[in-house]
Order: C-alpha cells, then structure tokens, then sequence
C-alpha cells in the first residue's frame, strides 16, 4: 500500500560523482591521511550493532561507520518528522517524503530511505541504530520447523534457541502489550484484530515488542508527546518509546571506550590491501548530503553491516573495480522480501482507529495452512477510513530476487520476479488465511494484497553461497558480513531483527574464538 516514491535523480547522480571524486582522491595520496584501526563496522543496525558491542568488550579498537546521523530524544518531543506532517526528518536525501504521497520536502539526511527497483521497492532505515529506528519493533523467533526451511543445517537451531535468541532478548527486554494498554481507544483495531483471529480458531499471540511501555502509558496520560499511541512508527517515535539500538546495543559499546561511532559517513569503497588488511573509503556529509570531508581507514577485521542493499552494493562495487579479487559469482544473488504483503482488513464494526495504536502488537501463526505457513500482523497505517485495519503478512519467499552492479551509477539495480510462481502461492496462502477470517467475521469483501514494498529486504551474500555459516565471507580470512545480506531471502515467515541479531552473536563468539 505504500505509493511508490522516486528520488531526485540529481541528487543520486551529484553525491555518486562526489563519492568517486573521494575515491580516487584518497586512493592516490592514503599513505600519509589514512587512520589506521583494528576493526571497522560498516553500518549500525541489528548486525552492526552487536558486532560493535561484542568487539568493543573484547577490547578491541572498533569504528563504526554510518551513513545517517544521530537522532536523540529531545525534551520537547520533537526529534522525528511526524507522518501527518512529515519534512527532511522523514526521509533520506529526496525532495519527496518516503511513503508521505509526494509530499514536497527539504532535501536532508533523514531516517527513512527508499531503493526503487524492477519489480519491488524497499524501504531501510538511516541513522544511529539503523532499522531499528524505523521497525515496528517486533521481536520474533521462528520455529525449528520452518527455521529449516531455509537455512541449512550448518546453522545449529538449538544453539539459537538457547544461547543467541535468549542473549538478545535479555538487551533488548521486549514484551508484549500491557493488558491496561491494549483496552484503550488507541489499540481498537489491534483487539478487533485479535478477536476476529480467535472467532477464526487461527492462533494468535500478543507478539513481544522492543518498546518501553511505561513510556506509552506517559503517551496516554499527557506526559509525553503522542507517538505510538497514534501509530508514529516509520519515522520514529518522538516520546523515546521505541528501545532502537543507539540506547542498548551501541550504547553499551561505547561505553566501553573501545568503539566509535562516526555518524554522516558514507562508505563509498572497500578494498584488500594484503590477505589479512582492509581499507574502507568513505566521505564525511553534512545533514544536506554535501561532502565536507574524504577520509580512509585502513583495518585488520572488517564487518559489512549495512543491510542487504548497502553490503550487497559494497561487495559488488569491490567485484567489478578489481578491489576484492576473491570474491565469488554469486554476490548479489539469492535475494528476497520476506514476503511482505500489506493488505487490509473489513470489520463489521463501524470504528477501527486503524491509524492509531503502533507498533504491530499482535500476530497469527497459521502455519497448518495448507498451501503455506503465514504470518499475519495487525500494524498501524496512516490515512485509512474507519471499517478496516492494514495488516503484514510474511511467508516463506524463495530468494529469487538479485543485485546487479550499474557502473553507469556506481550502484546498484534491484530485480524481483513479482509474478513468479513462488510469489503467487504466497499470495494464494495470504488469501486462505484471510479467508478463514473473513467466513468467522461474517465479512463478504475480498482483500487487496499489496507486494509494491519491502520493509524486510535479506540476502545478496548469503550462507552458503557467499560467506560461510559463521557469516565469514569465502576466500578472505577477516571479512564477515553480519546482517541481512546474509540470510536467503526470508527468516521463516517472522520479522528479521532478532534472527539477525542471534546469527551476529553466533559469529561473533566464533570470530572471538578463533582470533
């Protein structure tokens, strides 16, 4: 349901020329401007960030860099663009507002980014603490059953679930919605949401969420500005509700007084300098995306966090320009959605709030579906009329997508078979089970399924095919990448944060192990 949105070309093309300017102007004179480091982190969301942390208390010298800046929570309540009135906060470098209808904005370095591509458009994170700025904050585990669907058995499943899954769990202490929480007006579409699900006999479950409750109940009593409560969720949350991982994760590296964050950095390339070295080039920006600065590192460990688009482009990027020699044909391949469908949902009720009430609070699991398993989320959307709510639906998507290098762009091009076969008994699993709630509720209408749209994009250099199944990368003995560029185009019909963050720490006890 999401409008597509076209970024200003000009832009794309001013600040690619900028970063091949830095490139060759680094590259010709590194010997005496280049900052050496031990480890570099190239991006700071799920993979980044525990990759930061876990080097950090193992004293090791760490940089983080990140293309976005630092959003703090202000007193005031007014650190995010809001979607009624969305700016330059909203999204990152276009003169439209991201997923806004064409709303006119100032061009700034905001937290929302699109990537347009043939067949799907993504939408990422950008910012200190990466797509958990943006997520709608569910924190959820696949089951063994379908975690098998798609990750070979390399990846130890009871290993997951009983260290990794647990040990991010116990950092980002998500939970489900307070019962005293979910009764209010502001949650009404979540509760018909989960009625309707129970008079299906489909399971449902409250899904456990990284937001701070007792900041949402202040959201209700007037003491904090309305963010969640009125489903403030794409932009960020201006009340602090949302726990993103610049107040855990990253903030716990810090502390240690071993990492570095160094927001408004663009990576532009990264190169071997011998079997055991690295050197990352990036350009420093201003919150307009003017370079203010070229800059090169050179480090022993490098970690490619910057999401299944970014580290996919870096890669290829470094493939075509000679720069990783060893890498092999299938970067950029194996790539995916997981799945993601918004549709909406009638009710027999006259009122819904569905723009109200975020982030996504409860899900079914109908995994007996008999032409496949699915997972449905309740989530607040904006401009919808009252009767309907919108929902996410996830499933087991094959990585059929991929990542071509554009040497015209110095980027990338974004491919997806929308009509495949796959994609089509997706879509027919989604009708089922919307079916069943349907018949249960007495509804009559049908559903528009919407695939225009990514929020969870996974794979490009994925297990197996690309790096090993400790998220090292074939041929390079110090290269890893550690989020999800590395996972086959779906995490097993659940949202992709905490299986990110639990095959992270997986590598990261491996890496600490054998360094």
């Amino acid at each position: 349901m999401f409008r597509v949105i076209n970024r200003r070309q000009f832009i794309q093309t001013s600040l690619l020329a900028s970063a091949s300017i830095g490139v060759s102007a680094i590259s010709a004179s590194a010997s005496n401007k280049e900052n050496n480091v031990e480890a570099i982190v190239i991006g700071s969301g799920f993979g980044g960030a525990v990759a930061a942390l876990r080097l950090a208390q193992a004293g090791i010298e760490t940089i983080v860099l990140e293309r976005g800046r630092r959003w703090l929570i202000t007193d005031a309540g007014d650190t995010f663009s809001t979607g009624a009135k969305p700016d330059g906060r909203s999204s990152w470098l276009s003169s439209t507002a991201v997923a806004s209808n064409n709303v006119p904005i100032d061009v700034y370095t905001g937290v929302l980014d699109i990537k347009v591509g043939d067949g799907i458009n993504v939408l990422r994170g950008a910012g200190v603490g990466g797509g958990s700025l943006v997520y709608n904050a569910v924190i959820y585990q696949p089951t063994r059953e379908n975690f098998y669907k798609v990750f070979p058995r390399s990846i130890n499943y009871e290993e997951l679930d009983s260290t990794y899954y647990p040990r991010v769990r116990s950092i980002l202490k998500p939970s489900p919605i307070p019962d005293d929480i979910l009764q209010t007006k502001y949650y009404l579409a979540a509760r018909t949401f989960l009625e309707q699900a129970a008079k299906a006999n489909l399971k449902v479950n409250k899904l456990d969420i990284n937001v701070d409750w007792d900041i949402v109940r202040q959201e209700i009593t007037g003491q904090k500005v309305p963010s969640a409560i009125v489903g403030e969720v794409l932009y960020g949350m201006n009340s602090g509700a949302k726990n993103s991982l610049d107040k855990n994760y990253l903030s716990m590296a810090e502390a240690t007084g071993k990492a570095k964050i160094l927001p408004l950095h663009v990576v532009t390339e990264i190169e071997e300098l011998n079997q055991r070295r690295f050197r990352v080039v990036c350009n420093q920006i201003n919150e307009q995306g003017t370079v203010i600065a070229q800059k090169s590192f050179t480090c022993r460990y490098l970690f490619l966090a910057a999401g299944s688009i970014g580290t996919t482009e870096l890669l290829l990027r470094a493939k075509y320009n000679g720069k990783l020699r060893r890498l092999n044909n299938n970067v950029g391949m194996n790539w995916g959605t997981n799945g993601d469908s918004i549709l909406l949902v009638a009710t027999n009720s006259g009122q819904t709030n569905p723009t109200q009430g975020g982030p996504a609070v409860g899900g079914i699991e109908d995994f007996d579906n008999p032409i496949a398993p699915v997972v449905i989320e309740q989530i607040p959307f904006s401009s919808l009329p009252e009767g309907v709510y919108a929902t996410l639906a996830q499933g087991i998507t094959l990585p059929e997508g991929k990542l071509t290098y554009n040497a015209k762009t110095n980027s990338t091009d974004l491919f997806w078979p929308k009509n495949s076969a796959n994609n089509q008994k997706l879509t027919q699993a989604y009708q089922a089970t919307y079916q069943k709630l349907n018949q249960a509720s007495g509804i009559t209408n049908s559903q528009t399924l919407d695939f225009s749209t990514s929020v969870h994009p996974l794979g490009g250099a994925t297990v197996g095919s690309v790096c090993n199944s400790y998220m090292k990368v074939k041929g390079y003995a110090n290269l890893f990448v550690v989020d999800g560029a590395f996972i086959p185009g779906s995490t097993a019909c659940v949202n992709p944060s905490l299986t990110i963050a639990a095959l992270a720490e997986r590598c990261m006890d491996n890496f600490l192990e054998e360094k």
